[in-house]
């Protein structure tokens, strides 16, 4: 993980903990993938993909998650609950873009990415 990565990281963090979500886990990583954030929301569980993009030329930072990256969220997800015994916990998978420079503009896509 550069840096770089980790700031903006640490930026959607501290944004979706000021919406009232809790962080329990940075860059969890399985055989599957990486999942970016691992948050809670209330009593879901709620993986989080980070993007950055410095403009929104050629669809930004949303269309950085392209569709084979959201099959590979999917399957990390699905580790995670299967390693943590969680099969039956109510969880989502949202998007967080961030882009431009100070101050940054976030755009939080709550179950962005479905099964």
């Amino acid at each position: 993980m550069n840096k770089l990565g980790q700031l903006y990281e640490q930026l959607a963090a501290e944004y979706l903990q000021q919406q009232g979500l809790q962080l329990l886990q940075y860059n969890y990583q399985c055989k599957a993938g990486e999942i970016d954030l691992v948050m809670r929301d209330g009593a879901s569980l709620v993986f989080v993909e980070v993007k950055y993009r410095a403009s929104s030329a050629f669809g930004g930072a949303i269309a950085a998650v392209t569709a084979a990256k959201q099959q590979k969220l999917l399957r990390s997800s699905r580790w995670y609950l299967q390693q943590h015994r969680l099969s039956d916990q109510a969880c989502r998978l949202d998007v967080v873009a961030i882009e431009g420079q100070p101050p940054y503009r976030y755009q939080w896509l709550k179950n962005a990415i479905t099964q």
